[in-house]
């Protein structure tokens, strides 16, 4: 059997991002079923219409690449303001385009928003492209009690992770849920 290739992408830039520990949290509890990689969004620019398709920028092309090259993607958003974050809206935005020929079209994708508000947003935008909404897990509270040396420790959150890690690959092999 052929190891799940997954991409994780956190909506947050922060060093200490409890989003991006989640993230290494899966990578640690995921090893050997499937390799995630993740992938930073620093150095994305704000989309731009002009820089589009051929001439878009090499942080872009590279987001474009990994989406295409895995089996499904992990997307995990904080909650700023009552919605997703910019960035993670921003890479959606470029990842979406050209009009027709986003990346995530059918792409099996299990978001994680963290809680209250991200959830709708995200449905949306991942709707949009459109992508394969896989699951749709809890939204974890106080994840921040439950990361230690920037990594998601606490088994019960990692347990309902990784259930719904097992739902995007029921996704990326042809089952529907």
């Amino acid at each position: 059997m052929t190891q799940l290739r997954l991409l994780g992408v956190s909506g947050s830039l922060r060093r200490a991002s409890n989003s991006t520990a989640v993230l290494r949290g899966l990578q640690d509890a995921l090893a050997p079923k499937a390799a995630l990689d993740i992938f930073s969004l620093h150095g994305l620019p704000l989309y731009n219409e002009d820089e589009n398709g051929e001439q878009a920028p090499e942080s872009v092309r590279a987001l474009r690449s990994a989406i295409e090259t895995t089996d499904g993607v992990i997307m995990i958003s904080p909650e700023y303001n009552h919605g997703m974050s910019g960035v993670l809206k921003n890479s959606l935005d470029w990842v979406s385009r050209p009009y027709g020929r986003s990346v995530l079209m059918g792409k099996p994708v299990l978001k994680r928003p963290r809680p209250p508000s991200p959830a709708h947003q995200m449905n949306e935008r991942l709707a949009s492209n459109p992508a394969r909404l896989c699951s749709d897990p809890d939204r974890d509270r106080g994840v921040h009690e439950k990361v230690c040396d920037g990594r998601l420790f606490y088994e019960a959150t990692l347990r309902f992770a990784l259930a719904g890690v097992d739902d995007l690959a029921l996704c990326s092999s042809g089952g529907m849920k």
